[in-house]
């Protein structure tokens, strides 16, 4: 593996821990805009961001994903997916040569000596991860698409000799891949530009763990506990939770964190830099997996037969600090199986945890997601995700259920027991003590379960749920700045 990137992260905005000023942000995927990608649609978010008076836009991972679509296995923890690369603004670019068809420009034909000045400029700031990745997807595609470990032996095993002879026999894809990377990478840039003119902050995620068939295992096998032909021995998951009777079996390969605490969590680091690079926060997508992580044996069927092994969350945690300044812009995903010790761990190094109010009515007083238990240092969310909208989930409680709801909103917020719901849980979170509260875009917009974006344990229509062209008016910009106001969340300028 080799080491980091030469260049530091760009601060756009001033350094500002996440949670740390009562505000309020919008969790909406890219690739749930209209037309997904880093064009036009996600400048209009900006600007629909602003009117409204939210100063944080959410997203998923924006890594390449594989056929299922799942932004959580994705070929890459560094790469960005080239389907959200937007082509219009291509064509507008004045740095290309007026008159080369887009597919060229993807290419790197035609550009102009500064734009292929700059490209090389970012070949060699992330050749840490961009050599790698560009040629593994070329290798993927001349295979047909096949994963890594069923790749011939000299290929699959990284033989310098055959990596060598197949860069020059296919030397133009790879140099696509990674003039794609390029592009995509100063065109997201380019929206992060205007989001931090705006006062956006752009608050990203970062799975914990990777996909095996990627270029973070092929090109770092050392890294991962693997067999000799790179199948995981043992492989990552949950225990039987709120989402599955089984647990979920991710089948993520785990790390070997003692070959990484031994060269310095050289790897983390790398892709701690990547992150700051494209995002202002990061959220650490199954935080608790930094203290101990459920492992399963890669022969069995089932989560349910995985035990817990502690991990290095404080080493780990403790060089990403060293390497930021002693500032960690990040966001603990402790939902799930939260232990004394993986809260302690999160406090040690003053991380935000997640507030679910889909979460808050079950069991009693001391549920740590009911509006009474929540902390300035925390960031309020009504679903995430993985959760059904509000108003699906409304609809799927029985009256007495949803008397109990509307009796802990009154009784602890003072929320009308009337109002409408995904109103009344949207309200709760913007009234919450928590600093930063975060509204899936479905629920400002009403909607139901046809909005929903995954159902985790199952593989079938996930990731595919987009925006009308026409949803964020200016009318509900307005409505929802209005609400910000009432409840202290709009920002000082």
């Amino acid at each position: 593996m080799r080491g980091g990137t030469e260049s530091a992260p760009t601060a756009f905005l001033p350094c500002e821990a996440p949670a740390s000023v009562r505000r309020a942000g919008l969790l909406l995927p890219v690739f749930s805009l209209p037309r997904p990608g880093f064009g036009a649609d996600a400048r209009s978010v900006i600007r629909f961001l602003e009117r409204a008076g939210l100063t944080v836009w959410q997203v998923l991972p924006l890594g390449p994903t594989h056929a299922d679509g799942s932004p959580y296995q994705c070929l890459s923890s560094f790469a960005l997916n080239p389907v959200f690369l937007d082509l219009e603004d291509l064509e507008h670019d004045a740095s290309f040569r007026n008159g080369v068809p887009a597919k060229a420009r993807r290419r790197g034909v035609g550009a102009s000596g500064p734009l292929l000045e700059a490209f090389e400029a970012f070949a060699r700031a992330e050749s840490g991860w961009l050599d790698d990745y560009a040629l593994f997807m070329a290798i993927k595609a001349e295979q047909g698409g096949d994963d890594w470990t069923g790749w011939p032996a000299p290929l699959r095993d990284r033989d310098p000799e055959a990596l060598q002879r197949f860069r020059q026999i296919h030397e133009e894809a790879v140099q696509r891949i990674a003039f794609e990377q390029f592009l995509l990478d100063r065109q997201w840039q380019s929206v992060r530009r205007e989001a931090s003119d705006r006062g956006i902050r752009l608050f990203g995620d970062l799975p914990i763990f990777v996909a095996g068939d990627s270029a973070d295992v092929w090109a770092n096998r050392d890294q991962f506990r693997l067999d000799g032909k790179g199948q995981p021995k043992v492989v990552a998951g949950v225990p039987p939770d709120y989402f599955s009777e089984t647990g979920q079996r991710w089948g993520n390969p785990l790390f070997d964190y003692e070959r990484m605490e031994n060269d310095g969590f050289s790897w983390w680091k790398m892709r701690f830099a990547r992150h700051l690079e494209i995002y202002d926060w990061v959220r650490i997508d199954h935080f608790r997996g930094l203290e101990a992580y459920w492992e399963i044996d890669a022969t069995a069927e089932t989560a349910s037969e995985g035990r817990w092994v502690p991990a290095p969350g404080d080493a780990i945690l403790a060089t990403l600090e060293s390497t930021a300044d002693g500032h960690l812009p990040l966001v603990a995903e402790d939902l799930g199986v939260i232990t004394p010790e993986v809260t302690a761990l999160r406090e040690r190094f003053g991380l935000p945890g997640m507030k679910i109010l889909q979460f808050a009515f079950d069991g009693g007083d001391d549920n740590p997601y009911r509006p009474s238990c929540h902390e300035p240092l925390s960031v309020v969310y009504t679903g995430t995700h993985d959760n059904d909208t509000t108003l699906g989930w409304w609809r799927g409680l029985d009256e007495g259920k949803r008397h109990q709801v509307r009796s802990v909103l009154a009784d602890e917020q003072g929320i009308d027991p009337t109002m409408q719901m995904p109103d009344a849980l949207v309200e709760s979170a913007l009234a919450s003590r928590s600093g930063l509260a975060v509204i899936p875009v479905a629920d400002f917009l009403r909607l139901g379960s046809e909005a929903r974006i995954n159902v985790p344990g199952t593989t079938e229509g996930n990731w595919r749920w987009q925006l009308a062209e026409d949803a964020l008016t200016d009318a509900l910009a307005d409505r929802i700045r209005d609400t910000l106001a009432n409840r202290d969340r709009l920002p000082d300028h």
